[in-house]
């Protein structure tokens, strides 16, 4: 096998990125499932596909997989802390290439913990000179693995990438509901419903027209259901409860708007990809993970920093009285994903990575690539694969309100 992904489970964020990895490698390309997926996440839609030709399941055919993870050409880890599956691969200087969100997502003063140093070193920085290297899912990784020492000039952006989707924008755009707002997420703390619903009392007070629905259910929905009557929001705000997937992606494709109010424990927020590939102007907290890498501040969504609700408030404010403004946002979020944050693109330039690594020649991926065209000389500035910056936390907003390249 020339590629192994070793993962807790298949979703539906990463079944297309696998599938662009299977057609690029001819086949010769399997993703390991170490665990079945919780019962939770099935009740969400995130069905697991057991008919992926390249899915094998290790807690079924564990030596067949253990076989495949130790002579494959390269591992791809990650979404796991059982380093069990890979340490042979480590001990011996195989190439392995890792995925992460961030390390510290409850505060990087957790950095300090001696027992925690030690399982850090254990588990990456020993490798630092071996070829290993860190995809970073989330724009606050590097900062995090740059405080151990760990993966110096081997940290790369990356992400998840949901399935993207081909519109006629013109289309897209002019079937969207004039004034509609969409929140979609697991009713829990981190997630911040109660800010989408003081959202939507401020703009009523405001005299703002607007309808919003909010997808999902949890252990908040007690107190959400009791906010909404409290506030009076009943004619303005629809709580549809959990839905699957698609029907979350129509919604999206509907909506004019969409809130992500996730705090730092987001590692990355993949509905941040997908709400941009349908076309939504969108307002997110600056700690979420995906944000710094797939957010223009002012050209393809709105950045509020985190734990600031007025600005929260006030940019979703602007957004509603300004249709020319949440259409050009719209547009050029979908161009973001559909030039450069996708999984065909993402896939192209992990392989493409792995040449100027030296794991493969270019010789063997060209013949199982057929018509895509492969660069392997030239690393790319931005996107998948381009070389993460290590930026603190404490500069983050400032950089992102800042700089608009």
């Amino acid at each position: 096998m020339k590629f192994v992904f070793v993962s807790n489970y298949l979703n539906h964020h990463q079944i297309p990125f696998c599938s662009a990895m299977y057609d690029l490698l001819a086949g010769d390309f399997a993703f390991i499932q170490t665990e079945p997926m919780e019962e939770e996440r099935i009740r969400m839609g995130w069905s697991q596909n057991e008919k992926a030709p390249y899915l094998k399941l290790y807690y079924r055919e564990e030596k067949m997989c253990r076989r495949l993870i130790e002579e494959s050409g390269v591992a791809l880890f990650g979404g796991t802390d059982e380093e069990s599956y890979i340490r042979g691969r480590l001990e011996s200087g195989k190439p392995v290439i890792r995925y992460s969100e961030r390390l510290y997502k409850t505060g990087q003063w957790r950095a300090v913990s001696p027992r925690g140093l030690f399982r850090k070193y254990q588990d990456h920085t020993r490798y630092r000179k071996k070829p290993v290297y860190m995809l970073c899912s989330g724009a606050y990784v590097p900062s995090d693995f740059h405080i151990v020492g760990a993966y110096p000039g081997k940290l790369l952006r990356w992400g998840y990438f949901p399935e993207t989707k081909a519109y006629d924008v013109d289309r897209l755009m002019r079937e969207k509901t004039p004034g509609s707002i969409l929140w979609a997420a697991r009713f829990i703390d981190w997630k911040h419903p109660e800010l989408a619903l003081k959202a939507a009392r401020y703009l009523k007070l405001r005299g703002v027209s607007f309808h919003m629905d909010m997808v999902g259910g949890g252990e908040m929905e007690p107190f959400i259901r009791r906010m909404l009557s409290e506030y009076g929001l009943e004619n303005q705000v629809s709580l549809l409860g959990y839905q699957s997937p698609e029907k979350v992606r129509r919604l999206m494709e509907k909506s004019e708007i969409y809130l992500m109010t996730s705090d730092r424990k987001e590692g990355w927020g993949a509905v941040v990809n997908e709400a941009m590939n349908s076309g939504c102007a969108l307002v997110a907290d600056h700690m979420v993970g995906a944000v710094p890498f797939l957010v223009k501040h002012g050209i393809n969504g709105l950045i509020y920093r985190d734990g600031c609700k007025d600005e929260l408030f006030a940019q979703t404010e602007r957004l509603l009285e300004d249709r020319r403004l949440r259409e050009r946002m719209g547009r050029k979020a979908v161009e973001t994903i559909m030039q450069e944050w996708n999984a065909g693109n993402a896939a192209k330039r992990l392989l493409e990575l792995c040449v100027r690594l030296g794991f493969f020649t270019a010789a063997e991926l060209e013949a199982s690539a057929g018509k895509v065209s492969l660069e392997f000389e030239r690393e790319p500035s931005a996107g998948p694969c381009s070389p993460a910056p290590v930026i603190p936390e404490r500069k983050m907003y400032k950089r992102l309100k800042g700089d608009q390249n």
